[in-house]
């Protein structure tokens, strides 16, 4: 049986010439995941199988020239505000902010230089004997950074505990108001990655209704129910079964590109599941659990083969699926979804888990 551990090497240079460094974290669980200073980076997750092989489930890139690229965020954690601000505008206490646009005329996931492109300071978390590892990255943002007001400081951890759940902690706080929406942009492929297409994946969302989006990706107005249409994952199906079908919505975005609204959660601030997602061929189950009221499901629709992995396979279309758990896209627009703002002597905090509930039988409703 594996033991906990947490050690750091250097990984290769950012543009800026500083040294990238990657934390490697082991469970004795079998699990283990690598996280780079770059971007805060999950650059390799290997879960055992249901018969105790190991596969890399996350898809990754071979060393920072790739990373340091244009590329699709892959495991980045990405701010300040994941997903997109129409016309990269908004109003905040009677001020108007613009951030740089970077997708069809809209600011997307912070920004052409986010914190997906950042150099994080990493440390060792605490230590507790049981099992569990963890790594702090920091990060300080400058007032006026990418066009968003106030100086904020963020913490992101990964904990990976004697289980195999590997958690995402992020908080932050500011010296002025702001809006805040962080994520992790993990492309997940429980066959292994770069072990073809994701669309046989049994996936299970604990959501009855979506944010349908115009043809720029920008919602459309209220949450509409899932329920009879190629968006409703409220009992397990494959990805694909009705990926392809002729609905405006997936036919503008190539596949699933869409913000689920969550069911609510037990109490304010508490964990719930959101998505279960199962690959029969290999036997691994992966549930995702937030606090946070929003899953971006994508498809990994744009994925053309461009990038490869550090085996050399190519990433092509559907290759990987993204659990972006967040709030709305375009909040700081939006009065009636759930506020993105922060104050001063406010302290942000939200979590996200992701659970291999294969690992220890029997699987059965977990």
């Amino acid at each position: 049986m594996p033991r906990a551990s947490l050690v750091s090497a250097p990984f290769g240079t950012a543009p800026g010439g500083e040294t990238v460094h990657r934390w490697t974290l082991r469970s004795p669980s079998g699990v283990s995941a690598e996280v780079l200073t770059y971007g805060a980076t999950l650059h390799s997750l290997r879960v055992p199988d249901a018969q105790g092989r190991p596969a890399d489930i996350v898809l990754g890139l071979p060393g920072m020239e790739q990373y340091a690229a244009e590329q699709p965020f892959l495991g980045a954690v990405v701010g300040r505000y994941a997903n997109r601000i129409a016309r990269g505008r908004f109003t905040l206490d009677g001020a108007v902010h613009h951030v740089p646009a970077n997708d069809r005329g809209h600011a997307l996931h912070g920004g052409p230089d986010g914190f997906h492109r950042r150099l994080w300071q990493a440390r060792p978390g605490p230590r507790p004997d049981d099992g569990t590892v963890s790594v702090v990255l920091d990060l300080h943002s400058p007032d006026g950074d990418m066009g968003f007001p106030g100086a904020l400081d963020v913490s992101v951890t990964y904990t990976l505990d004697a289980d195999g759940t590997l958690a995402l902690d992020y908080r932050a706080g500011t010296d002025r108001p702001t809006v805040v929406n962080l994520t992790h942009h993990a492309y997940f492929n429980l066959a292994g990655a770069g072990a073809g297409d994701v669309l046989g994946h049994v996936l299970a969302l604990d959501a009855a209704s979506y944010l349908p989006v115009d043809p720029e990706a920008i919602p459309l107005g209220p949450e509409e129910p899932a329920a009879g249409t190629p968006f409703d994952f409220t009992d397990p199906r494959p990805i694909g079964a009705r990926i392809a079908e002729d609905h405006p919505q997936l036919t503008a975005a190539g596949g699933y590109d869409h913000c689920y609204v969550l069911d609510p959660a037990p109490a304010p601030g508490a964990l719930r599941r959101a998505a279960r997602v199962d690959h029969p061929g290999s036997g691994r189950r992966m549930t995702v659990w937030t606090t946070e009221p929003g899953l971006q499901l994508y498809t990994g629709n744009n994925l053309d083969g461009t990038h490869r992995g550090p085996q050399g396979t190519p990433y092509t279309r559907h290759t990987g699926v993204c659990f972006e758990t967040q709030h709305f896209p375009d909040s700081p627009n939006r009065p009636g979804y759930p506020s993105t703002v922060l104050r001063p002597a406010t302290a942000h905090h939200t979590r996200t888990e992701f659970r291999f509930p294969h690992l220890a039988a029997p699987v059965a409703g977990a």
